[in-house]
């Protein structure tokens, strides 16, 4: 082989070297600017609902606690936002005020809360279940490019 062949080869070997560096570069930043912010995202938003199914539960608890022991009216703590609490008289336990959502509340009897309670279970467990799934692929995106 000539020495000009051997030169050529090398300078071939190295720029295919430079360009295979490249990739792992594009990949690599591909990995930490794209998919590890999605699944950060992704994870926070299953936190959020685990949060909310979380409240469900409690208030499902509280509400079959108020009927076990038939209880006509209570005391309560209340929490005003930013965990501020206030002491609270129900007088009438027989209907209760649920967030629906989008800032309004609907007044419901116990059962109907009950209700509408195990309605919004299942919506937030199935989306738990899509979200969880989705942080699984994207788990596995990132493996698969690691």
């Amino acid at each position: 082989m000539s020495t000009k062949g051997a030169m050529s080869s090398n300078t071939e070997q190295a720029r295919l070297l430079e360009e295979r560096q490249k990739k792992i570069l594009e990949y690599e930043r591909f990995i930490d600017e794209r998919l590890k912010v999605d699944l950060q995202q992704t994870l926070e938003i299953r936190d959020k609902i685990y949060d909310k199914l979380s409240q469900l539960v409690e208030l499902r608890t509280k509400i079959q606690t108020v009927k076990e022991e038939k209880l006509s009216e209570m005391k309560t703590m209340i929490n005003l936002g930013s965990e501020i609490y206030v002491q609270a008289n129900v007088k009438d336990t027989s209907k209760i005020y649920v967030n629906v959502g989008l800032g309004f509340h609907v007044e419901y009897t116990l059962d109907e809360a009950l209700d509408f309670i195990s309605t919004r279970e299942v919506l937030y467990n199935k989306r738990a279940e899509e979200v969880t799934q989705k942080a699984a692929k994207i788990k596995t995106q990132i493996k698969l490019l690691n």
